[in-house]
């Protein structure tokens, strides 16, 4: 089987129909993945979703997309800079399903652009993943993250942990 093709790009104010479609299909199948519940997300607004489409534009932040040649958005991730102190943080991860896996190459792909994004702002990148999401944990170990001893409480279940990865760029 081949790899499918796609494209990296940061995404923009018209991508918010795309980028809309994407997040309400990562909250769906990945409920504890992000700090957002897939009843909140479907009532926001188009001025909404645009204003989460040009995230992509920030001068601090970055958000990209994995597109197939055939137009399919088929995964996204995002970055921003909070202040000189924290460094970057990655956010807002997730790979459709039948796109995950080393051989289609779109996570590792995705996550070189937002760190070579991040290099620029700092020498680490840092994460927070769920404390069950043991699937997204080991595809950050294989690229080099590693746990700290920091872990927050999960936003939508306090009884939960998020934990803190990070990686030397």
């Amino acid at each position: 089987m081949r790899a499918p093709e796609f494209t990296i790009r940061r995404t923009t104010v018209d991508d918010w129909r795309e980028v809309r479609t994407l997040r309400l299909e990562m909250l769906a199948n990945t409920p504890i993945g992000f700090a957002e519940r897939l009843d909140s997300a479907r009532t926001a607004t188009e001025a909404d979703w645009r204003s989460r489409a040009v995230r992509g534009q920030n001068p601090r932040g970055i958000s990209v997309a994995a597109i197939t040649t055939d137009g399919r958005w088929v995964g996204t991730m995002g970055g921003y800079v909070p202040d000189a102190t924290t460094g970057p943080l990655l956010v807002g991860v997730y790979v459709t399903p039948d796109f995950r896996g080393r051989k289609t190459g779109v996570t590792d792909s995705l996550l070189t652009t937002i760190e070579e994004w991040a290099a620029t702002y700092g020498s680490t990148l840092t994460l927070g993943v769920h404390e069950d999401n043991a699937r997204a944990r080991a595809a950050y170990e294989r690229r080099g993250y590693a746990l700290t001893r920091h872990s927050v409480p999960y936003v939508l279940d306090k009884s939960r942990r998020e934990l803190e990865m990070i990686k030397q760029l």
